[in-house]
């Protein structure tokens, strides 16, 4: 276990055996799509969340009322290009007592920053322990997402297309290169884009219209657009994009810096989203990725 490994914990007035409890209830705080029993030593159960996210878990220590860990055997995620990464991570929870109140360290030893998955799983593991299992210990019902129904927005946005990749390059240098959109999103740009409140047309031909607004701008760490109108003349419904908002998330990891971006809204379903995300991918990992690397963006069609 490192400092890096994500952790999180609830403090509450129930006792240990009620936390183990409802710890090994694993359908009434995580998931409904649980197969497999999950409160034996050895026992292995599988989770699955529609086609993004699909695991199986095995029992590999079981100490009544003070510990519960699980090892990752099998897992994907539709989401991310390293489609193993959890796979030998133990999932770890441990119970003490601490002035008449029974912590919950709950620990995924593995799940570190540099991971693809880092800041999505992070944020479902957190809302899942402080809220779904803290409900279930403390109230007897917890949250669990229902069937292939996400139950925490982290998880309800995997369907959206999203992808990453780290440079040698700053944080400001990566903002900076995403800010000047002409140099790597290619067709023709009008407008701005270098504050919050800016707002720019996107045009590639007679294919592909949309109107972007800067909503959300912090230096050297995140840029959103939201997507205010579009006209994608391939496609039955030409307005796919609007109201979908485009995000770039940016963090300094052990000496690299991270470029997330994300099209929060493009999901599997819109007609568009083969043609879109296949541009996507161009765009942001050969265009933008040059533009920050090299200084000078790549013709990608």
């Amino acid at each position: 276990m490192t400092t890096t490994d994500f952790s999180t914990g609830i403090l509450v007035d129930n006792s240990p055996a009620e936390v183990f409890n409802a710890i090994n209830n694993v359908r009434g705080w995580w998931s409904e799509e649980i197969e497999g029993n999950t409160n034996k030593l050895n026992e292995e159960w599988s989770y699955h969340y529609q086609d993004v996210h699909r695991c199986k878990m095995k029992i590999v220590e079981f100490v009544p009322n003070r510990k519960i860990v699980w090892r990752v055997m099998d897992n994907f995620f539709s989401f991310t290009h390293d489609k193993s990464e959890w796979i030998g991570n133990k999932i770890i929870f441990e119970i003490t007592e601490e002035q008449g109140k029974t912590q919950l360290q709950f620990t995924q030893e593995g799940l570190i920053p540099g991971y693809e998955c880092y800041d999505i799983c992070q944020g479902a593991w957190t809302t899942y322990i402080q809220k779904s299992l803290y409900s279930l210990v403390t109230t007897g019902k917890g949250q669990p997402n229902g069937k292939d129904k996400a139950q925490t927005e982290d998880e309800s946005n995997l369907t959206s297309f999203t992808t990453t990749f780290f440079v040698s390059q700053t944080p400001e240098e990566v903002f900076q290169a995403i800010n000047n959109v002409s140099a790597w999103w290619q067709g023709e740009i009008k407008g701005k884009s270098k504050k919050v409140n800016d707002e720019f047309e996107y045009q590639m031909l007679d294919v592909h219209y949309s109107k972007q607004k800067v909503v959300e701008m912090i230096l050297n760490e995140k840029v959103v657009w939201l997507v205010t109108d579009s006209n994608l003349s391939s496609f039955t419904n030409k307005q796919e994009w609007s109201g979908t908002k485009i995000i770039f998330e940016i963090k300094e990891i052990n000496g690299k810096t991270q470029l997330r971006f994300s099209h929060m809204g493009l999901v599997p379903k819109f007609q568009c989203y083969g043609d879109c995300s296949g541009a996507w991918e161009m765009l942001v990992n050969e265009s933008l990725f040059s533009l920050i690397t090299t200084g000078k963006g790549k013709k990608v069609f």
